[in-house]
């Protein structure tokens, strides 16, 4: 039985307001809403399952009709949930969004993310499921603590691990992580000093001080301009395919998606960067985070067609 890709976060309901115009303050907006399941490690979580990667996720849902319908949503789209929590005192967690016109994100809101329930003793008790990884995915909304147990636990059992930073403020929390070891970090130009020191003010001394902390690979995302992935002996960079954006919601975690789906075959990180970027693209192009129009196949069939040598 293949290894699982494991995913540790935050499962949301993503409320996605698109504005008809230009965004204006202190009036109302016209805008139409969409709604759909989200949070950074359940929308890698969903994605990869949709490309045949077997999943579990661990996360927490309230005792809700938007917890249950987020569950749904999930066992539909094939992850297994066997160490996810279900809370009866807390609500589920909303990830509210305010998108411009051109696709990009004028704004985004996070509410009731019970995630502290992760805890490392919630972990250790779990340990069975989480040694059969191949790899596990973390997002930064989950507590430091649990960061911590979990660089360490996949340490001592050859795991790859892979934090996502999702936002400012989360990686700000986690900026004083034990990241020795740690195999991938994904931060965007925003997150990237809010992982560093005050000290680190250029973006080549940001990655040194990460490097330097015992992380293997930090890949930074650059918006329109690519990606670069770093390590301590060579930087990889590639530009992104042209895409013509509808919602920006989600194209990081697919990015990730498209990585860890590469890698999890053995790719090398040149193919894993442009199966990340061609990910990425398509779903700058529909509305959600999610590219339900791919299977593994059509995905690498993407690749070539973007990435023509």
């Amino acid at each position: 039985m293949s290894k699982p890709v494991i995913c540790i976060g935050a499962a949301l309901v993503d409320d996605i307001f698109h504005a008809k115009e230009e965004m204006l303050m202190h009036t109302t907006n016209d805008v139409t809403v969409t709604r759909t399941a989200g949070g950074v490690a359940r929308n890698i979580a969903h994605q990869l399952s949709l490309l045949d990667i077997p999943i579990q996720l661990i996360s927490v849902f309230g005792n809700d009709a938007d917890g249950n319908w987020i569950k749904k949503v999930c066992t539909d789209a094939g992850i297994k949930l066997d160490a996810s929590i279900t809370s009866n005192e807390l609500s589920t967690g909303k990830y509210t969004a305010i998108i411009n016109p051109d696709g990009s994100m004028f704004t985004a809101l996070l509410t009731n993310c019970p995630l502290h329930l992760l805890t490392p003793e919630y972990l250790e008790k779990n340990k069975d499921l989480l040694s059969t990884a191949a790899f596990i995915l973390a997002d930064a909304n989950i507590n430091l603590d649990t960061i911590n147990w979990l660089i360490e636990f996949t340490n001592e059992h050859n795991i790859k691990m892979i934090i996502e930073p999702v936002s400012v403020p989360p990686a700000r929390k986690i900026s004083e992580a034990n990241f020795k070891g740690l195999y991938l970090i994904t931060p965007n130009e925003d997150e990237l000093p809010a992982l560093c020191s005050k000290d680190s003010k250029t973006t080549d001394a940001q990655i040194k001080e990460l490097l330097d902390k015992g992380i293997q690979y930090i890949w930074l995302h650059k918006g329109r301009e690519g990606s670069a992935l770093y390590k301590k002996t060579e930087t990889l960079q590639l530009n992104t395919p042209d895409a013509t954006v509808v919602d920006c919601t989600g194209a990081g975690d697919g990015s990730v998606s498209g990585f860890i789906l590469s890698k999890y075959f053995g790719k090398d990180n040149l193919n894993s960067l442009r199966t990340a970027h061609t990910l990425s693209a398509e779903i700058l192009q529909v509305n959600g985070a999610i590219a339900t129009h791919l299977n593994q196949e059509k995905l690498l069939t993407l690749v070539s067609k973007y990435y023509e040598e």
